[in-house]
């Protein structure tokens, strides 16, 4: 088994450039016109496979990533840089400061910073 995630979107292009730049990975394109996967160059992570659909977003994500990092500030910062907007500022929550944030077509992720200055779960 390998897991995928997949992510429903109105523009692959502009969707592609976002989470590429966000996550470092590298798009692998291919022949399906409304499907275009995104890759951890480093085989790290499962892949993210962006599918265009014609509905925009409605309502609260039912799943979503959650990305650990070592700055939460700086990480917020750099994210919103590349178009996302927060959502939900910093907050504190089981030993952890997080932030809700949107990419560009307001698909919900999170990052979080671990209070002990760890990355792991």
């Amino acid at each position: 088994m390998r897991l995928v995630w997949v992510l429903d979107t109105n523009d692959l292009g502009a969707a592609a450039d976002f989470w590429c730049a966000v996550l470092g990975f590298v798009r692998e394109e291919g022949d399906h016109p409304v499907y275009l996967a995104l890759r951890d160059p480093a085989g790290r992570w499962p892949d993210l496979l962006l599918q265009e659909v014609p509905e925009p977003r409605a309502g609260k994500n039912r799943m979503h990533l959650d990305m650990v990092v070592h700055d939460l500030e700086a990480e917020i910062a750099r994210v919103r840089a590349l178009g996302a907007r927060v959502v939900r500022p910093a907050f504190e929550e089981d030993g952890h400061r997080l932030a809700v944030l949107g990419d560009p077509e307001g698909n919900e992720f999170c990052l979080v910073e671990r209070l002990g200055g760890t990355l792991g779960p």
